[in-house]
């Protein structure tokens, strides 16, 4: 069964890149038939994406089309994928529930996950290259969502959170020392928080009524993204006016969009920490970016 999200009739999606500096957005490219989601930046200055249920690699200046990369033995992906360290791997989630790990140009994949039970939702990556972060979900059960780590020979799988509290979005720092993601147990609704990778030393960052998901920290560690959806909201859903914020230390809004589920679901700061890219679904109404 396929479940690769699709462009609504009428609509397109336009993926941007956003200067912190300047405060500048540039559009990189507009596609009216693959609906792209979830960019990483390379250390080649691509853009990989995902659309269709597969990766897509672009040039982060929109100087050609995006190209799929072909993989062998990989099953239809959903949108979470993370590139390790070493610039040459990427780490995937499909939607098999498990996790698997690929050369970035393409090839042979290596799955690394092997509980059946549980669904897997990768988001991070650790600075040495040995650990990943990832959503766990027992038996389907998307009301509670928990923190795992794992090691990418697959062995250590240990879960950080207790269930309950819709966890989503694990993240290291660069120096390794927290995780960050989101979580509804401290207010009931999505809130960006930290905790120590041994499931240690919880802390709330955000504490307003926007429902905020997918903190991303640049490279360097002195700024965080993260998406904000409008009070209210269940879940990270597609298609509404949502905001991209920065956690500096008072949030501040950077840009309003038409976008969600897709926008920035993984960490896309480009290696110099200047940049981040995102993506954005007009339809009936222009993108605000």
């Amino acid at each position: 069964m396929a479940y690769a999200r699709k462009l609504a009739d009428g609509q397109r999606c336009e993926v941007h890149t956003y200067d912190v500096a300047t405060g500048a957005t540039a559009l990189v490219h507009t596609d009216e038939t693959v609906l792209l989601e979830a960019p990483n930046w390379t250390a080649g200055g691509d853009l990989i994406l995902n659309g269709d249920g597969l990766l897509w690699r672009l040039p982060a200046d929109g100087s050609s089309p995006p190209e799929r990369i072909a993989f062998d033995g990989l099953p239809e992906l959903n949108n979470d994928h993370v590139l390790a360290p070493d610039g040459t791997t990427i780490f995937v989630s499909a939607n098999d529930g498990h996790l698997y790990q690929a050369p970035l140009r393409g090839g042979a994949v290596r799955r690394v996950t092997a509980d059946d039970t549980r669904m897997h939702f990768l988001h991070g990556v650790s600075p040495d290259g040995t650990t990943l972060a990832y959503v766990g979900i027992e038996n389907q059960d998307w009301t509670s969502g928990t923190i795992r780590t794992i090691g990418t020979d697959g062995t250590h799988d240990t879960r950080l959170t207790e269930p309950g509290g819709r966890d989503d979005g694990p993240e290291y720092s660069p120096d390794g020392e927290w995780i960050h993601f989101n979580t509804e147990s401290f207010d009931g609704h999505a809130q960006i928080a930290r905790i120590r990778p041994d499931g240690s030393g919880v802390q709330q960052l955000t504490f307003d009524e926007r429902v905020n998901w997918f903190p991303h920290l640049a490279p360097d560690g002195r700024h965080t993204v993260y998406l904000s959806f409008p009070p209210g909201t269940e879940g990270h859903p597609a298609d509404l006016t949502v905001e991209l914020r920065l956690l500096a230390p008072a949030p501040r809004t950077l840009v309003e969009l038409p976008g969600g589920q897709g926008t920035i679901n993984v960490n896309s700061w480009s290696p110099d920490s200047r940049q981040f890219a995102f993506v954005t679904y007009p339809s009936v109404f222009p993108s605000r970016s």
